[in-house]
């Protein structure tokens, strides 16, 4: 029996498509090419992807009616992971949906010896004659052995093409050569132009830029959401997906398509061919590093978290997929642990950590936060589920660094907070979420235990001017951020005593991993010289702020160095010098690996991290 088609279409793209009645709505978007987040991999628990429905009837489902209103149901608003295509409709996709992330790619800069990987080799190649019949491997093998002086070996794919590359400019041409293999021959000389792309591949964004490989020179980056946010915001997410049908596969492509896309317009705005892209660097968490190779990370979720492999991989781009030059090279970072990947080597990489005799804590906060401490004697490392809360997902109000996001927030005798691009409010970030529970500690709304006070609590304290801002919002004591007027999708933003709780579970598991490595490595916070702060989200968030609510012990606010894209400086400087990629490899199997859920005193650190610190302790 052959199901009837009919047509969707998705507003403001104005895209079309047909497919079968009984569709899921969100492969429909998957069908049309859409990028649209699912945070909880499309399960229907967050609630995150409303769409609304302006053209046709959709019946709601069971998850729709538990987390969206009446009110909202009427209004034609689903869920994009719950509906179910029932006959030609127009979908209205929210607008937040079709504006630019704030995605970070500047990061601290390093200095260093230029060591490429790879080496262009010009070549006058002695043309054959009757009196000089070597086969064209041979003679310009001795052309190159004579000029660099050791034997050489060649590829299958640059021996296939070398007959027609040296006829074409008379047997000029120059050798790209890898260690001792020639994997390219071109005609004519190019030795001065081998360009690179240097990838720090996050959970939820994607960063690549594109290096001169001959003088370092920076020539450009791209960015993108990491396009596997629409199978779930977090790794376990991921993990979940790729182990059901084609899910690796579709997740293996989808990040191999971005970077193509990535390098393509790299290499347009700097004026130059995908051809002159010679070498790939790849950073990324380890789930992140094995979906990018195509390896299931089953295992690296499951105990004892054992992943396919850390090692460092030189692999040929082409048999990635990779759209470079057909001699091209990637070049993937090691990881440490199931969870310390090779971003937290880029990280100490770019920060040299393991070369500094002061001790050093790094800590990498995102949906998984990595924390390094230590000196070149000893580096301890963890990792702490934190959690998607500092990116928005399980926040009421949460959504990530995109334009009408608050963005930061002022308690002084009225509530002031600031939006990315100065737009109408649509949600919070994770900068905004640990000010405004940070501004409501200070005040005395929320207490240590992080209970928001109610109304009558508040009364002849100086919190009392707040008071009207204590709302029930969905049954649950909440703080009103801006009312329905004020925001840009008319609905009240709240922060609830759930998203309260949430940050509590997040910045415990952060807080939890830094106490851990002090006490394993036997000093007081005080001990520690410099707190580096790497990622998007570190490069963002009030110092201040985090130290308030107990995410960095507040005796190192004033040690606080924001470093931006550390896990992508490190990815360049791999790039740029094959010693410095040799030397991930040393960071990599000299970092300790401390798990934390093994430790015999873990559930009472993770317990005592919960709580807030007093006003008392913070004034002291």
């Amino acid at each position: 029996m052959t199901l009837k088609n009919c047509k969707v279409t998705f507003q403001p793209t104005n895209k079309e498509l047909e497919i079968p009645v009984g569709t899921p709505l969100k492969e429909a978007m998957d069908l049309a090419g859409l990028d649209f987040d699912f945070p909880c991999g499309g399960r229907g628990k967050c609630g995150k992807c409303r769409v609304r429905v302006i053209e046709g009837a959709v019946s709601p489902s069971d998850s729709e009616q538990a987390q969206l209103s009446e009110e909202e149901i009427k209004a034609g608003f689903r869920l994009a992971c719950s509906a179910v295509v029932q006959g030609d409709m127009t979908v209205e996709l929210p607008l937040s949906g079709t504006k630019g992330h704030k995605i970070l790619v500047a990061g601290a800069e390093r200095s260093m010896r230029l060591d490429p990987h790879l080496d262009k080799v010009y070549l006058d190649v002695p043309q054959p004659s009757i009196e000089d019949q070597r086969s064209d491997w041979g003679r310009t093998k001795n052309a190159l052995e004579a000029k660099k002086g050791k034997d050489y070996r060649i590829s299958l794919p640059a021996l296939q093409s070398l007959p027609m590359t040296l006829r074409e400019k008379k047997f000029a041409c120059t050798a790209v050569v890898s260690g001792d293999e020639v994997v390219g021959v071109e005609s004519g000389d190019t030795s001065g132009k081998m360009l690179g792309m240097a990838f720090d591949i996050g959970t939820t964004t994607v960063v690549g830029y594109l290096l001169d490989l001959l003088t370092g020179k920076d020539l450009g980056a791209a960015s993108t959401m990491n396009p596997q946010t629409k199978y779930g915001a977090d790794v376990i997410s991921r993990v979940t997906f790729a182990d059901g049908k084609n899910g690796l596969e579709k997740l293996h492509h989808s990040i191999i398509d971005a970077m193509n896309r990535l390098i393509g317009e790299a290499a347009l705005g700097a004026g130059c061919s995908r051809e002159d892209i010679y070498a790939v660097s790849v950073v990324g968490n380890s789930c992140m590093h094995h979906l990018f190779l195509g390896l299931s990370p089953k295992h690296i979720a499951l105990a004892p978290y054992v992943p396919v492999t850390g090692s460092s991989q030189e692999v040929d781009a082409g048999s990635l997929g990779i759209e470079i030059n057909t001699a091209g090279k990637v070049y993937v970072l090691p990881n440490i642990a199931g969870f310390v990947g090779a971003d937290t080597v880029g990280v100490v990489l770019a920060t040299e950590m393991d070369q500094s005799d002061k001790i050093r804590l790094a800590i990498d906060i995102g949906t998984n936060g990595e924390i390094v401490l230590g000196t070149k004697d000893r580096l301890l490392s963890c990792s702490t589920a934190a959690g998607p809360a500092f990116e928005g997902a399980q926040i009421s109000c949460g959504m990530r660094g995109t334009a009408g996001a608050i963005d930061s927030v002022k308690f002084g005798e009225d509530f002031v907070y600031t939006t990315i691009d100065d737009e109408k409010p649509e949600g919070i970030c994770g900068s905004g979420l640990i000010d405004v529970v940070a501004g409501m500690l200070n005040v005395g709304v929320l207490d240590a235990k992080g209970r928001i006070l109610t109304p009558e609590q508040l009364a002849g304290t100086p919190a009392e001017r707040f008071a009207d801002r204590i709302v029930e919002y969905e049954g649950i004591r909440s703080f009103l951020m801006a009312p329905a007027e004020e925001t840009a999708q008319g609905r009240p933003l709240c922060i609830t005593q759930k998203d309260v709780r949430e940050l509590q579970l997040a910045k415990g598991a952060i807080s939890t991993g830094v106490e851990a490595l002090l006490e394993s490595y036997a000093i007081k916070p005080e001990d520690v010289f410099e707190v580096i702060l790497a990622g998007a989200f570190g490069n963002y968030l009030d110092k201040h702020s985090a130290c308030v609510i107990g995410l960095i012990p507040s005796c190192l606010e004033d040690r606080v160095k924001p470093v931006g894209n550390a896990a992508g400086t490190g990815a360049k400087v791999a790039l740029l010098s094959a010693e410095e990629y040799r030397r991930s490899a040393q960071i990599a199997g000299t970092v300790e690996y401390i798990e934390l859920g093994a430790l015999h005193n873990f559930m009472e650190l993770f317990s005592k991290a919960l709580y807030f610190p007093s006003r008392e302790k913070q004034e002291a």
